[in-house]
């Protein structure tokens, strides 16, 4: 098993860890709440060593496109100001995360924190060239998050157990894990990585 060791050109993002994502949420994701305790011991590493941590969060409007009712594919969740929009309170961001609000748009679908955000400016700013990923879902935001991210020139590592997925079909989530590795994203597990 490799090793890991961080360094200051390395942030962790962390992707829509929001009520209505979570069990029992609109659209609530199936054994989602158990990678909350693996998140927070990555937030826990990357704070300790005062590395740059984003956490993204699908914002909606009321109308947003992706919504069934709007001919989306979504049943209405994470819209801006409802308690299901709020990151999970079992979520331990520290004061000085940078939110990343996305899919702000009524007309707009944005799966990636990189789309429609200023998040590649924040990271180019901050000087981060590797981006640790986890949360929520591996076959839709998680996925195209560490795609966009890849595109952009950064070398991504996604957090095998700190993520979830949709898996409308059985096999979407193992589907997205082999797309990330296929592009060049790297997985790794808590245990690898050094503190």
């Amino acid at each position: 098993m490799n090793k890991l060791s961080l360094d200051k050109k390395d942030a962790l993002l962390v992707v829509d860890i929001q009520n209505d994502l979570l069990e029992g949420g609109a659209l609530g994701i199936k054994n989602s709440g158990a990678i909350v305790s693996f998140i927070n011991s990555y937030i826990a590493i990357f704070s300790q060593r005062s590395l740059v941590i984003f956490a993204s969060q699908d914002f909606h409007p009321a109308d947003h496109s992706s919504f069934q009712h709007m001919g989306g594919p979504w049943p209405v969740h994470c819209v801006a100001g409802s308690f299901g929009a709020e990151f999970s309170a079992d979520l331990k961001l520290p004061a000085d995360a940078i939110i990343i609000s996305k899919a702000v748009q009524q007309d707009k679908e944005a799966y990636s924190a990189f789309s429609g955000t200023h998040l590649n400016k924040q990271l180019k700013k901050s000087g981060i060239r590797r981006l640790f990923i986890g949360g929520l879902a591996t076959d839709y935001c998680v996925l195209h998050t560490v795609k966009d991210a890849i595109a952009l020139g950064f070398a991504v590592i996604v957090l095998e157990d700190a993520i979830c997925a949709v898996n409308l079909m059985a096999e979407d989530g193992n589907k997205a894990k082999a797309e990330m590795k296929g592009l060049g994203a790297m997985e790794i597990t808590l245990k690898q990585l050094i503190p």
